[in-house]
């Protein structure tokens, strides 16, 4: 019995990828593993707020978090760390904490979610374990911490849709020189663009696409004219490196054109170690998630997975199954859904997938 389990990604009431948890087999799997530990983090993204107005998905996910919370042994504890797609869940928190000068974020600040609706909401669901909500991360031990990881947006060098909108605001809201030092900078740049894009969800989503499916429309375009033959694969081919070029002209980067599997893992890993620096994070081992990449797994360089801090990162991949990043693996992608983090109280968190 594993005293903690980490699951990232949750994304219940997801559109155009849809959340594999609506499935029964998914759903008793989770629960199952649940039951069987003292403490679930639920590691960012638990909810999709940005496919359709929250009212839709918070129905979505309400029965899944009512069995999840059913299934939890008595005297358990769970512990919401939002991320990128549920960072909406944050906004009233945010905005009293600017208005009451209140003191740094640090890296585990405790919300009060008796003020929010919402959260109040999904912390009612989830009863009768006691529920606690952090920000920007949790310390699940002395020497372990854990956090969505959407702060990498920042620095990843894939131009991602989200990487280039947080380079368009670090200059409109003039990020201090030398880029973000504290969880606060971090908000100031990414915060604008979240709300953004949550107030298009709230609105229906981008017009005649449905929700939130613009990311991984734009993904599975550069995908398919690494391998694509023909003269629109040989056109995305040339046009990318032209593009890069230009945006880096521009100072939004540093970017680079490569966009396939190896370097969308090692790009984001590079940028996530970065913030952990950025933040003087010091811990033997970090967990995240948001990449959708779990790992590390058998064949990957296990040196890609240590910073130059000597912290040993892991990731908890995703629940989602629209087969976006999939390609042709199927049950041997690091992009199926299913994976999880165990850890007890001594040892390394050690990562597992619930379905396979």
């Amino acid at each position: 019995m594993a005293k903690t389990l980490v699951v990232s990604d949750l994304h219940l009431g997801a559109r155009r990828e849809p959340d594999v948890l609506r499935r029964p087999g998914p759903r008793a799997a989770l629960c199952e593993a649940a039951s069987r530990c003292e403490r679930l983090v639920l590691l960012g993204d638990v909810v999709e707020l940005r496919h359709d107005p929250a009212r839709s998905a918070l129905r979505a996910a309400e029965p899944v978090l009512r069995e999840l919370g059913e299934a939890l042994a008595p005297g358990s504890e769970v512990v919401i760390v939002p991320g990128n797609h549920d960072h909406m869940l944050l906004r009233a928190w945010l905005g009293r904490r600017g208005l009451d000068s209140a003191g740094p974020l640090g890296l585990a600040a405790e919300v009060d979610w008796r003020e929010d609706e919402a959260l109040a909401e999904l912390a009612g669901w989830l009863a009768p374990a006691s529920v606690s909500v952090r920000y920007p991360g949790v310390w699940l031990r002395r020497d372990v911490y854990a956090t969505h990881g959407h702060y990498g947006d920042r620095h990843i060098t894939i131009p991602i849709l989200e990487r280039l909108g947080a380079a368009v605001m670090a200059k409109v809201v003039a990020e201090p020189p030398g880029g973000p030092g504290s969880a606060e900078a971090y908000e100031s740049v990414l915060g604008p663009m979240y709300a953004w894009i949550d107030a298009v969800a709230q609105g229906g989503g981008v017009r005649g696409r449905g929700g939130g499916g613009l990311q991984v429309r734009a993904w599975r375009a550069l995908q398919r004219s690494e391998g694509g033959r023909g003269l629109r694969g040989a056109g995305l081919r040339a046009a990318l490196p032209a593009a890069v070029a230009v945006l880096n002209r521009l100072g939004m980067g540093p970017l680079r054109p490569d966009v396939s599997g190896p370097a969308l893992r090692r790009g984001g890993l590079r940028a996530f170690a970065e913030v952990l620096e950025r933040l003087e994070v010091r811990a033997d081992h970090v967990v995240f998630g948001h990449t959708h990449r779990a790992g590390p797994l058998p064949g990957d360089e296990p040196s890609e997975w240590r910073t130059s801090g000597g912290a040993r990162l892991l990731n908890t991949g995703c629940w989602v199954g629209g087969g976006s990043f999939l390609g042709g693996e199927g049950g041997r992608s690091p992009y199926r859904p299913g994976f999880a983090a165990r850890l007890d109280d001594h040892g390394p968190p050690a990562l597992v997938n619930l379905l396979d």
